[in-house]
């Protein structure tokens, strides 16, 4: 795969996950919010319970192989001079 693709296909991983975030996210507020409760929707429930449970095994997978800091950040603070 061409250098362009792997990084296109890591923005679209990347922002798999922080759409998958905001939808449990947004979840949770609503339950919060009282505007619906998790037994009358059980199959909502489920599916944003089985998210939650792919979310949390992503981020503990990502933190485990992760190679120390990212390099773009490092770089960019580099620029601004901290």
């Amino acid at each position: 795969m061409s250098p362009r693709g792997s990084r296109m296909l890591s923005s679209m991983s990347d922002t798999f996950w922080i759409l998958a975030l905001a939808i449990i996210v947004l979840f949770a507020f609503f339950v919060a919010l009282g505007a619906f409760k998790p037994d009358e929707v059980v199959w909502l429930t489920l599916g944003v319970a089985g998210l939650a449970v792919l979310w949390t095994a992503h981020a503990v997978w990502d933190s485990r192989h992760r190679e120390g800091r990212d390099p773009a950040a490092i770089r960019n603070r580099e620029r601004r001079g901290f």
